[in-house]
């Protein structure tokens, strides 16, 4: 949208400080503090390689996604150069998805909210939390983009500190000596144990299917791109710092976890940050992390009702969504789509009374969400896979290539389909794999009704032409380098 406009616009209001948090906050999940302790009991010391392979494949996507963004930084997000390049169809496809994810992921993440704040106020009603936290995230959202980067800097700070204690404490525990029921800690303990494999191979497999979500949000910062300051600097830096990241946040802390008490010990039901703490004798520690834990559900909270906002309002603007969503407030904030998606967490306060077994259903829930952002994944490499045969001379001039362009794609998406492989060797993630494809079925049909609206064929046949102009313009290329003496 241009910025000479006098309706409201999009601003690019996120510094490089708020990109580079959001991409920490984005790359650190919930699963870090609380699910952790799950995938060392069925990996053991391997999950390390577990989340170093997840880490090293996602990293690629993300550079893809990069290129692709800044290849046209009229793209506001993922789901804009996926309409572009593969068509009207995956732009459909990509947003909505997207959105369900958030979505998803943001009422699970309103029941844990609720559930945190009972560990201090236990007679306090579990609505009372969770109607204050939909409340609370519309308030931050609602003023400017600005208010949103705030918020998401000092939650992913939060986290970021946490960490970084865990592991200094840690490694203080380590040098010294530290003993607790017999054990000693020493790096020594992730081998002397059964070995870096004590599970097998299935049990290496199952680290995957659990790990897997810890890194769900790790592309939001693609969903910024249309109000980041100076895209083509800090996007760039975003994306880099991902390895890093993985190195310090996730591998650094399972490694002096372990280090200090042998992955035997870890149960999967209790947070390793509690039982780290703990045993350093720091008072109030389940109080301490149970914060850390909060403020991180508030935050991937507050990214799902940010990047849904925008992705439901670009979808707008290319008519795949009620033209209402696409309307601006007078700070550049797309309000009705905000408070479209804040409606749908209010199914949060119900599921909080709901029957039945509530680990369960925040299992399938979960998976259904992760297999969905790993579609939004697939629907970004194959993007670019297009883009590389469709418009080189786009790649030849990018200053932000991805690395092994022509075959990392590919990889990347065999890793995933051995992803949907693991999933079926258990029965819980097993049952959320065969429910999720009904949520294609209902896009399907949603897709073949818009199609009928004329404008929407007008899209159609748009790209269409743009395609062949491309194909010709390619062809053209090519005869003139043959004929070149």
């Amino acid at each position: 949208m241009s910025t000479t406009s006098t309706e409201p616009h999009l601003r690019r209001a996120l510094s490089s400080r708020h990109i580079q948090l959001i991409a920490i906050g984005g790359a650190i999940g919930t699963g870090l503090f609380m699910g952790s302790g799950k995938t060392i009991s069925v990996a053991g010391p391997s999950v390390i390689f577990v989340y170093m392979i997840i880490g090293f494949m996602l990293f690629f996507v993300m550079r893809a996604m990069g290129e692709l963004l800044l290849s046209n930084t009229e793209y506001k997000n993922f789901s804009d150069f996926a309409g572009d390049i593969l068509g009207p169809w995956a732009a459909f496809f990509t947003g909505w998805t997207y959105w369900f994810c958030w979505v998803v992921t943001g009422i699970a993440d309103v029941v844990a909210i609720a559930h945190y704040v009972a560990f201090w106020w236990p007679d306090l009603p579990l609505w009372v939390p969770a109607l204050a936290c939909i409340l609370l995230l519309l308030a931050l959202n609602l003023p400017t983009v600005r208010a949103f980067g705030e918020t998401e800097f000092w939650f992913a700070l939060i986290k970021i500190v946490a960490i970084v204690a865990l592991i200094v404490v840690g490694l203080v525990m380590i040098i010294t000596g530290f003993e607790h029921d017999g054990a000693r800690a020493s790096f020594s303990n992730l081998w002397e144990h059964g070995g870096m494999f004590p599970t097998g191979f299935m049990g290496f497999v199952a680290g995957f299917q659990i790990a897997v979500f810890a890194f769900v949000g790790i592309e939001l910062v693609g969903t910024t791109a249309a109000e980041t300051k100076d895209p083509e600097k800090n996007l760039p830096r975003a994306v880099n710092s991902i390895p890093i990241r993985i190195l310090i946040f996730y591998v650094g802390a399972l490694i002096v976890l372990m280090a200090v008490e042998p992955w035997t010990a870890f149960s999967a039901d209790a947070s390793p940050f509690v039982g780290m703490f703990a045993l350093a004798g720091l008072v109030g520690a389940a109080g301490v992390v149970n914060f850390v834990v909060l403020t991180s559900a508030t935050s991937s909270a507050n990214s799902g009702i940010y990047s849904t906002s925008r992705m439901i309002y670009g979808l707008s603007q290319e008519g795949d969504a009620p033209k209402r969503f696409g309307k601006l407030s007078g700070r550049g904030v797309p309000r009705n789509a905000l408070l479209f998606s804040c409606m749908f967490l209010l199914a949060g306060v119900v599921l909080l009374y709901a029957e039945g077994s509530v680990s369960e259903a925040f299992t399938l829930v979960t998976t259904i969400s992760a297999l969905c952002f790993m579609f939004v994944w697939t629907i970004i490499l194959l993007s670019y896979v297009v883009y590389r045969r469709r418009r080189p001379q786009l790649h030849a001039a990018s200053k932000f290539k991805m690395p092994g362009g022509t075959f990392m794609p590919y990889v990347v998406m065999a890793f995933f389909a051995f992803i949907l492989w693991a999933l079926t060797t258990q029965s819980d993630t097993l049952t959320a794999l065969l429910f999720t494809p009904l949520w294609f079925v209902g896009l399907g049909i949603g897709y073949l009704v818009l199609r009928r609206n004329p404008e929407h064929a007008r899209i159609r046949a748009a790209h269409d032409a743009k395609v062949a102009e491309e194909k010709a313009d390619r062809d053209g290329r090519e005869r003139e380098t043959v004929s070149a003496p």
